[in-house]
């Protein structure tokens, strides 16, 4: 297959907002099985969407050096067929392959988060390449179909061909980073978390605003500034502070330091240009932190650094901001994911 033009060498490093991202789909940089949604494209990344198969395996796998089909093979337990909708099981681990595929021109490299709302109901996905050593990192050129590998934690979740997990943001060159800022956790007011609810229903993903949050969560009030975290349970808190993305930035939320705390915070971990901003009109966002405790219970004090945010340039202002597109979190505060009535 031919590689497309590489963008023009005038352009800036950095992440490519949403009109470098059209063109690339233009030019067949970026594929698809389907036609592209309209709303598939955002910001600063392009939403990826479920193909047709799906395989229960044994265990989670990188393919180091060998193409992830063939890998599967020695993991695969059964197959499933999503264009009809299949149940995936908490505590079990599956491959699917998505929709798009990739043939990134050279000096174009690409990673990969989970969207907000898988985050939030504790779904836990990476995406795979051929000959991929690390999750959700695409190599420099790469030119292949892409993976991925989705194990709930606690609810199981209904899925289908073209349900949209996780996004990719596409990359030109090593770009810097500009700053990082700590993300503390509220813990004042009145309702301060929630706490998800073991052995619940099954939660559909394409079901917006359809299932009753009481069935799936504990609220959790305040009580005294301080939260005993339970290891294995998971939390929606929020953040002390709000969260702003400069419309010519964008930023990641990364996994807790271990030195923090033994928990981990935020699986989805994008943040587009836009997001909280006066220009956008998302003043008073706050960032969404999804909790997990893991060996050892730990006490949260409120206003303790629980994440950390770091921001890289964009190679231009995107077309539209965060927001502009339509969004289930801006201007959010305390708030579960869009699957879910409001509490």
């Amino acid at each position: 297959m031919l590689k497309p033009v590489p963008l023009d060498d005038a352009e800036p490093q950095g992440i490519l907002p949403m009109q470098s991202l059209s063109a690339l789909a233009d030019s067949c940089a970026v594929m698809s099985a389907d036609a592209f949604d309209a709303d598939q494209i955002q910001p600063a990344s392009i939403d990826l969407r479920l193909g047709d198969r799906a395989w229960r395996v044994r265990a989670s796998f990188l393919p180091r050096g060998r193409k992830v089909a063939d890998r599967l093979r020695d993991v695969q337990m059964h197959e499933m067929d999503l264009t009809r909708g299949a149940v995936f099981e908490s505590g079990c681990v599956y491959i699917a392959e998505l929709k798009e595929s990739l043939n990134l021109p050279q000096g174009i490299s690409a990673r990969a988060n989970p969207k907000s709302s898988t985050g939030r109901v504790d779904v836990f996905v990476r995406l795979l390449s051929d000959f991929g050593s690390q999750f959700d990192d695409v190599a420099d050129g790469y030119s292949g179909p892409l993976y991925l590998e989705i194990a709930p934690q606690t609810f199981s979740v209904l899925a289908r061909s073209g349900t949209r997990l996780n996004q990719l943001r596409l990359k030109r060159g090593q770009s810097q980073v500009l700053r990082t800022s700590d993300c503390g956790v509220d813990l004042t007011g009145d309702l301060v978390g929630f706490r998800a609810r073991r052995h619940a229903g099954i939660i559909d993903l394409d079901h917006i605003a359809g299932h009753d949050p009481k069935k799936f969560w504990e609220p959790l009030y305040q009580a005294g500034g301080e939260l005993l975290l339970d290891p294995g349970e998971f939390y929606i808190l929020a953040s002390k502070t709000n969260v702003e993305i400069p419309v010519m930035e964008a930023a990641e939320m990364l996994p807790i330091d271990p030195g923090v705390g033994e928990f981990r915070v935020h699986y989805a971990g994008f943040f587009d240009p836009g997001f909280g901003t006066e220009e956008a009109n998302g003043q008073g966002s706050k960032g969404v932190l999804e909790v997990r405790c893991h060996e050892t219970p730990f006490l949260l004090e409120d206003g303790q650094t629980v994440a950390r945010l770091v921001y890289q340039p964009l190679t231009a202002k995107p077309d539209k901001l965060y927001g502009q597109l339509g969004s289930n979190y801006q201007k959010q505060g305390l708030k579960l994911s869009k699957h879910f009535k409001p509490w």
